[in-house]
């Protein structure tokens, strides 16, 4: 578990990890060693207070994971029940 000292402080640690990885809510808690309640909250309440240009490139990472998600969830019970079947 990382410590960051002040919640502005990790609210713009974990938007950056997000935006410059591309990467999904759960990566992000996970890296962190938090919550992903923790981890969306502070991008989508808190970011907007502490930097705003942060805020919208976060904001687009997630509306694509959102739109994504569907896919993910399709290919992850795919590999399941091929798993299953090996």
């Amino acid at each position: 578990m990382m410590y960051i000292s002040t919640e502005k402080e990790r609210c713009v640690q974990l938007a950056t990890f997000l935006v410059e990885n591309q990467t999904t809510v759960r990566a992000v808690a996970n890296r962190f060693g938090i919550s992903k309640s923790t981890v969306h909250k502070d991008i989508t309440e808190t970011l907007r207070y502490v930097n705003k240009t942060l805020y919208y490139q976060a904001k687009a990472v997630l509306e694509q994971n959102k739109k994504e998600r569907h896919i993910r969830g399709g290919e992850a019970t795919k590999n399941k029940y091929k798993n299953l079947k090996s």
